[in-house]
């Protein structure tokens, strides 16, 4: 009920937009204006009926089309079956109004009616209803594309920066709880170890509230951190645990993702037998443009087999941040996984290039379909005024076939813009220019 009240009111405004053209045309054109007030009221009237019709049964039939066919509305298909539909409306809505006006309230009899109607009574009608309904779907083609580009950034950014801000949030918890279970049997076994373990975690912990919210950090530091990490592995393993690590790095300032390295050994303790007799083998080094991630595979038997959090999470923050793969491999002997050693930082919002890169086919495709959209609409465009323009000389009178054309002018050359990215105010690819500078400046 709302919906509907809401639309009325939209109808009574628009027709008195109507009304008021309609005077300025008799005006202008040196018909008498309504001798008196009386007259002038009762054609309102009228207008106001004709106008709050054709708005209500016409918006009706234009927005079920669209609920129909949504992102495929701007079709020719749907624009030609638009066009008829609302010129079909429009005669109909007129010849009913007139049967109720004419026969039902003035009288008339129903056959006279029939006989004195002519195919001009519609002409006016049709045109009106053509030109707001132009107006209509011109703001709503314009508004559904702004839609469809706030969404889609909308949809890269915020994809993006909510999928890394997730993954990061993993690690403090997934830490906390892994170290406190390492505390829980140190306690039990060794209580003096107990304690050196709290210090070097705090140290360790530190390092953690600080990189986590990074998105990358030095592969230097990495290895810095791998080291804290590994002193606290060693005060629960002691002589079970092996671990050999790269004394000088070639590319000290490539970048990795924070943290990856204490997820990697962790998982390695984790789901591996590590004895004095059989110790835990772990090798770290450099790999080409990767660092490779070693371990002596001795499974554990009492753990499913299976990626646990710490792989995910890499493989998660990596597809979000490059390309580049992180390669796991996995034989009788060794579970080795190699992440990459990227060259520049990268921030979870950069994300959005990559996106918008792998989607370059689909961008071109989309502005092909732009401009063929632009070429359909066009074409309707000259084929329904031709008609028009041959209607208004055939009637004569007052030139109102202007008004249609400026209107739907406008949203062809709207609609040109759009797809050609051109305006003809600021020249070509204006927007880009000025999400450049801004950008730019910020």
């Amino acid at each position: 009920m709302s919906t509907f009240v809401k639309e009325f009111g939209k109808a009574f405004l628009v027709g008195i937009g109507i009304f008021i053209v309609l005077l300025l045309i008799q005006f202008f054109s040196g018909i008498t204006i309504y001798s008196t007030g009386k007259k002038l009221l009762i054609s309102f009237a009228y207008n106001q009926v004709y106008a709050i019709v054709y708005y209500l049964t016409n918006a009706y039939f234009c927005n079920y089309l669209i609920n129909r066919y949504k992102k495929n509305f701007f079709t020719f298909k749907v624009v030609a079956f638009v066009t008829v539909g609302i010129i079909l409306i429009t005669v109909v809505d007129t010849f009913l109004i007139r049967v109720v006006t004419n026969v039902i309230i003035g009288g008339e009899s129903f056959s006279n009616f029939i006989n004195s109607e002519t195919a001009m009574v519609y002409y006016i009608p049709i045109n009106i209803s053509i030109f707001v309904t132009i107006v209509f779907l011109s703001f709503y083609y314009y508004k559904q594309k702004q839609d469809h580009k706030i969404a889609e950034q909308k949809f890269i950014a915020g994809t993006a920066s909510a999928k890394f801000d997730a993954l990061k949030n993993q690690l403090d918890p997934h830490f906390l709880f892994n170290s406190l279970n390492v505390l829980t049997g140190l306690i039990e076994e060794n209580p003096n170890a107990a304690v050196d373990f709290t210090t070097a975690l705090s140290k360790v912990y530190r390092y953690v509230l600080e990189q986590k919210d990074k998105d990358l950090v030095t592969v230097a530091q990495e290895l810095h951190f791998a080291k804290l990490y590994l002193s606290l592995l060693k005060m629960r393993y002691e002589d079970s645990l092996e671990v050999s690590l790269p004394e000088k790095l070639n590319y000290p300032e490539a970048k990795v993702v924070p943290l990856s390295l204490q997820l990697l050994l962790e998982n390695a303790v984790k789901h591996n037998i590590a004895t004095p007799s059989k110790k835990l083998v772990i090798t770290i080094e450099e790999k080409g443009n990767t660092l490779r991630i070693k371990n002596s595979l001795q499974p554990k038997k009492v753990l499913k087999k299976g990626i646990g959090v710490g792989l995910q999470n890499i493989n998660q923050r990596y597809g979000l941040l490059t390309n580049r793969k992180v390669s796991i491999y996995k034989n009788e002997d060794a579970f080795t996984v190699e992440i990459p050693l990227l060259t520049k930082q990268i921030s979870p919002i950069s994300t959005a290039t990559t996106y918008i890169n792998e989607k370059k086919y689909a961008k071109a495709k989309e502005r092909v379909e732009n401009i063929k959209s632009f070429y359909i609409h066009f074409s309707v465009f000259v084929i329904v005024m031709t008609g028009l323009v041959i209607l208004n000389l055939i009637s004569g009178g007052f030139p109102w076939v202007v008004f249609p054309l400026l209107g739907w002018g406008l949203g062809i050359l709207g609609h040109a813009s759009e797809a050609f990215n051109y305006n003809p105010f600021f020249g070509k690819k204006w927007e880009e220019k000025k999400i450049k500078q801004y950008l730019k400046n910020k």
